[in-house]
């Protein structure tokens, strides 16, 4: 029977928009079929404030630092990028603050005032360190991956190969223990913002440095290895791509949920929809998350060991978005004046004596199924330097990334808790900066369930699979399913915006098809 198109792609995220892009420009017919009634996945500008209707934000994603600078120029897209300058801001109770940014005499400054200048060595050792491992490790990301072990002999410089495997195999603590930090706050911030991030583990857990290393790994240009915020939130990015997925002939349909990847023999033959139609196709990829792509594969079609491997990356999401519609900015008891602070990442975090130990708790806690007491917490307010998607009474958009949360709580339920739990967040934010619950005109909070109905994703876990699995660990493009292929935030290169997935998996279709990936 003749196929309905050449190529399948589940999922208009836009790692499967990557890969749409250039599987039709290789001369192949190509449909994307979206359950959702949007493209984008989690990359999304919504207006989902019902007291603030014209306040737009990014509800999920929120910043743009890891695609690589070589797949923006291959896709052909000019995305519209913002600096963050300052990108980190550490606040503290009392008068004590840091303010990271382009401003480097401004960086030691406070760093010698409010902290040490052993912190300001082990700082820029870091940086250092951070910025050659990048240098050597990024041209992996548009390549199917090597192991560990092997990634570092042929790519890392002699003198960091054991750094880099230890980086990635070993708890963010051991790696950040090495550059000599007096302030447990300083390394508490680092490890909040790099190794914790969408992943289930703390500061022992092992695999946590391979999320520092993946966190890392931003070279956009003129960012100084800083994320950097899009211009009209991060559909931005989902509408560019798709642009241009549509440009070189690719049909996407939004609205179309797929029931079931169709199988015959050992080789896929499609998909079935929801509605009972089908598409016929040589090839299926898989640019949902892997789990979605084993319930739609289905029972008795996939080896033991595939599954089990599957089995092995399952994690529950950890992580609580929290949108917010503010009327004014706050004001912070540390630094009252804006200096720039409400652009960055703001880290809220326990006082000095009492970080490491909060931490700890708040990861047992949420691993208990309770809800941590003091979570940690990364505070945006992008409007600051986006001003595009204030509305006409001049609201911002702001968020709270809340770091780590339990899935399903072992005593009460997300319905009955989760309006209460914003609550106590905002008093959080209440202790660094008075006031800030008053300003609140709205809220859109995105517990792990939310997560999970509203994106799509299953167990609401960001990164699908935990960065704490690097290189080959991550999940293959290939499958033991002829014709299918994975494409999503589970394999190489890992979770967040980056869209290598998708590129890397049309490279590895057009391969077994005897085509060349398009310059």
């Amino acid at each position: 029977m003749k196929n309905d198109t050449d190529v399948v792609v589940v999922g208009a995220g836009h790692n499967g928009l990557v890969a749409a892009t250039f599987l039709a420009r290789a001369g192949l017919s190509v449909r994307v079929v979206e359950g959702k009634a949007v493209v984008g996945g989690a990359a999304r500008t919504e207006y989902p404030f019902a007291r603030a209707p014209r306040l737009g934000t990014s509800t999920g994603a929120y910043l743009l630092g890891l695609m690589p600078p070589e797949l923006i120029k291959k896709l052909g897209i000019d995305v519209p990028l913002l600096r963050r300058d300052p990108h980190y801001f550490l606040p503290t109770t009392g008068k004590k603050y840091l303010l990271f940014g382009s401003d480097a005499a401004a960086t030691r400054e406070q760093m010698l005032s409010f902290f040490s200048a052993r912190d300001l060595a082990a700082n820029d050792a870091l940086q250092a360190e951070v910025a050659q491992l990048r240098e050597d490790v990024h041209a992996t990301w548009l390549e199917e991956p090597l192991s560990i072990e092997d990634t570092a002999a042929k790519y890392v410089r002699p003198a960091l190969r054991s750094v880099f495997i230890d980086l990635c195999r070993k708890p963010i603590g051991v790696y950040l223990e090495r550059f000599g930090f007096q302030s447990d706050l300083l390394k508490a911030m680092y490890a909040v913002t790099d190794g914790f991030a969408g992943l289930t583990g703390a500061w022992d857990t092992p695999g946590t440095g391979m999320n520092v290393l993946v966190h890392n790994m931003c070279r956009l240009p003129g960012s100084d290895g800083t994320w950097m915020i899009v211009r009209g939130g991060m559909g931005t990015v989902a509408r560019l791509i798709a642009d241009e997925a549509r440009k070189a002939g690719a049909i996407i349909e939004t609205g179309r949920a797929v029931a079931k990847i169709g199988i015959s023999g050992n080789a896929t033959s499609g998909v079935v929809f929801e509605d009972g139609t089908t598409i016929r196709a040589q090839a299926v990829v898989a640019a949902c998350d892997p789990f979605r792509m084993r319930d739609l594969v289905g029972d008795g079609h996939l080896p033991a060991w595939y599954e089990n491997r599957l089995e092995n990356y399952r994690r529950d999401g950890t992580t609580m978005k929290v949108n917010l519609a503010l009327r004014a900015l706050p004001r912070f008891t540390c630094l009252p004046e804006d200096r720039g602070q409400f652009g960055s990442t703001m880290h809220l975090l326990p006082d000095e004596s009492e970080v490491m130990g909060a931490m700890n708790r708040a990861f047992a806690d949420a691993s208990a199924g309770l809800l941590p007491e003091f979570p940690t917490i990364e505070w945006y307010v992008h409007t600051t330097v986006d001003p595009s998607l204030r509305d006409a009474e001049g609201r911002h958009n702001s968020a709270l990334f809340v770091q780590w949360v339990p899935y399903r709580l072992r005593t009460s339920t997300w319905e009955a808790e989760e309006q209460r739990y914003v609550r106590h967040l905002l008093s959080i934010c209440d202790r660094f900066a008075p006031g800030t619950s008053d300003l609140v005109v709205d809220a859109f909070p995105l517990p792990p369930p939310k997560i999970e109905s509203h994106f799509g994703i299953t167990r609401g876990h960001i990164h699908h699979v935990d960065n704490s699995f690097g290189f080959a660990d991550r999940l293959p493009y290939s499958t033991p399913i002829q014709g299918l292929y994975a494409g999503s935030a589970g394999c190489h290169p890992g979770g967040s915006v980056i869209g290598a997935a998708g590129h890397n998996a049309a490279a590895r279709v057009l391969r077994d098809l005897g085509l060349r990936l398009p310059a």
